[in-house]
């Protein structure tokens, strides 16, 4: 159903590609059909939710209205824009700028959904710093209007220099992103070189200063916020682990503290995981009762939601391929010999300068026949069959085994499996930039579709050297041949604002009017000062705590415990000596279960390591109700 539902939006979404402006027009009868379509699922969806779950409750949450508003102005949308179209008439799909929201409002989307409340917490802070930055902009480009306004400098097209508030505002404010720097100043610093003390004083200010509290408030609220939404999930969790031992308990003897027996606990486990072995099965009551006393108290229950969550792997021993097939010839002298010398460390540290050496090579250049003959490579030629985007392929290929000597060093090594183990939570942040990208492109396309056209190069059209926009000629933006960063299509689109998230060269101003910059500095100030602080925040914290885990400062209490028992895989390796694969024996059982601890696959999972000692499980009992224990969207994947 979750993949079903994703392949309806994404479908949804890629209807921009076939809708005017588009990039591969379609009829409007096809792109409707499939948008109603979609719509339709989306309804049967929610129809299906609202069967499954208390009626009072799906009208209280606030991603099924959000859904049921999406689609009901869709169709209206969507009849409307059908009916002017039909009669001759202007229209517009003004209905479109809604569809990412389905995408944060599905019920699957909960970790998308956290996102924007991270946004929607930070912003009081955030909204204080903007102000006193925008007071810094502003006085500063009074200054400067009292500087340069009447010394009469002109910049480099001739125009006036700094004699316009607003445009000194504009100018000021863009140099913030440095895209217009030095260019902004040069005129100033051309006349007088004491004139860089102005320039100097506001980049301090503004663009390093500003900038950076920016960051250090986000990063303090989302670390605050986030802390305490897990300790609110926790304890949600904990709070029905309570309960449910409440319901299965029984008295040990007379007078004897409440515990849950082994044959209700295996009974239990059977109906959350029915898939679940019976060596899994005795291999978690090992760690809940490892004084085999054949039953569990509460603290020991609570703990069996997170003793799910972490991965169990069947350890066999498995022979080398060679050694099943030539078991004579490997375990020959000359093959032990062999093994012996590329398991030696010499072997690791010569094979790396050999890459290293070959980097070099490739760096140099391949034409020269000394060159191309000194690197150590196979060259295979088949029929006399060249192609150039093959041996591209290959030189980009053989690049990447620069990454063997990234891993051959422990460091590095932390760092990049750190990187590896946030990799997939940094994909909700991905789609939190896909629906804002998404949401100003198509009020981009509206605003600016067809004001800037792209010529090929080998046209002769002469509107081709301004843009097909009289109103360009000699402006910058056509002479550096800035025509494809248009609004003409939903790819051009996003290619122009991926530009202007990290310079902002916008010459759309000249062919509207001198109110199209409030876009561009809303689209700067939503997804530069807002979104990619709260990105590098998550960033920073994930990181720090997934370093942290990895130099083994923090454990979970069940993990200790699991290591106390010896019950862990330290390293999975699939060939080699049996000693290095776990710490508990020097040889390997065919069928062995043990607990492995791959890193956590989620932020969520880092952040209870962190958060774990703010809990505990007498802070309360069943009969203490969490204040959020109907969390409306939450973020544990074992939850």
């Amino acid at each position: 159903m979750q993949t079903l539902v994703y392949v309806f939006i994404i479908i949804n979404l890629a209807l921009a590609l076939f809708e005017d402006p588009a990039v591969v027009p379609l009829p409007i009868w096809a792109t409707s059909t499939i948008e109603i379509i979609c719509l339709s699922a989306f309804t049967v969806r929610m129809v299906h939710y609202a069967k499954v779950i208390p009626r009072d409750k799906f009208w209280k949450d606030p991603k099924n209205i959000c859904i049921i508003v999406i689609v009901t102005l869709s169709f209206i949308d969507l009849t409307i824009y059908g009916a002017l179209k039909a009669t001759g008439y202007f229209a517009i799909r003004w209905s479109r700028v809604l569809r990412p929201l389905l995408l944060v409002n599905v019920t699957e989307g909960r970790q998308l959904r956290r996102a924007f409340r991270s946004i929607r917490n930070a912003l009081p802070q955030i909204s204080y710093v903007f102000l006193l930055f925008m007071f810094s902009v502003l006085v500063f480009s009074l200054m400067a209007l009292k500087l340069f306004g009447k010394r009469g400098l002109l910049t480099i097209d001739g125009s006036p220099y700094f004699t316009d508030y607003l445009d000194i505002v504009f100018d000021l404010y863009v140099l913030v992103t440095t895209a217009n720097s030095p260019d902004v100043m040069m005129p100033a610093y051309n006349y007088s070189v004491f004139f860089t003390i102005f320039f100097i004083l506001y980049i301090v200010i503004n663009t390093y200063t500003f900038m950076s509290f920016f960051l250090a408030v986000v990063y303090n609220n989302y670390k605050k916020y986030l802390k305490e939404e897990v300790r609110q999930l926790v304890k949600a969790r904990r709070f029905k682990m309570c309960r449910a031992f409440s319901l299965l308990r029984e008295t040990c003897g007379e007078g004897g503290e409440p515990v849950v027996t082994q044959a209700k606990w295996n009974h239990l486990v059977k109906l959350v995981k029915p898939n679940i072995s019976i060596a899994h099965q005795e291999l978690l009551w090992s760690v809940l009762d490892d004084q085999n006393k054949g039953h569990i108290g509460k603290f020991a229950f609570v703990q069996l939601a997170d003793l799910l969550s972490i991965q169990v792997i069947t350890v066999k021993s498995q022979p080398h391929p060679i050694q099943i097939c030539f078991p004579s010839m490997y375990n020959s002298s000359v093959s032990r010999f062999i093994r012996n010398v590329v398991h030696h460390r010499m072997f690791v540290y010569v094979y790396d300068l050999i890459i290293l050496v070959n980097a070099v090579f490739i760096g140099l250049d391949e034409e020269n026949p000394v060159v191309s003959n000194a690197e150590w490579d196979f060259v295979l030629y088949a029929g006399g069959y060249t192609s150039r985007q093959i041996l591209d392929i290959v030189f980009i290929l053989r690049v990447l085994r620069l990454i063997r000597l990234v891993d051959s060093i422990k460091r590095f090594r932390a760092i990049i499996n750190t990187l590896i183990k946030i990799g997939p939570t940094i994909l909700t942040f991905s789609q939190l930039i896909v629906v804002v990208y998404y949401i100003f492109a198509m009020v981009g396309m509206e605003l600016f579709k067809g004001k800037v056209q792209f010529f090929e190069p080998n046209s002769t059209s002469p509107d081709q050297e301004y843009c097909g926009n009289p109103l360009l000629k000699g402006t910058t933006f056509a002479k550096l041949n800035y025509c494809k960063n248009n609004f003409n299509n939903v790819v051009s689109s996003f290619i122009v604002l991926l530009e202007l998230t990290v310079v902002n060269q916008c010459g759309f101003t000249a062919v509207t009017h001198v109110s199209a910059r409030i876009f561009f500095v809303l689209f700067h100030i939503v997804v530069v000062i807002i979104i990619i602080n709260i990105f590098v925040a998550f960033i920073l914290e994930a990181f720090l705590v997934e370093y942290t885990v990895d130099k083994s400062d923090l454990q979970t209490s069940l993990e200790k415990k699991i290591e106390e028992l010896e019950l862990n895989v330290q390293q999975y390796v699939p060939f080699g000596p049996p000693i290095k694969l776990f710490s508990i024996a020097s040889f390997l059982i065919k069928g062995l279960l043990l607990f492995y601890f791959p890193g956590s696959r989620t932020v969520d999972g880092l952040l209870q390591r962190m958060f774990e000692t703010d809990l505990r499980t007498e802070d309360f009992n069943e009969e203490e109700e969490p204040e959020n224990i109907s969390f409306s969207n939450p973020a544990f994947d074992s939850v």
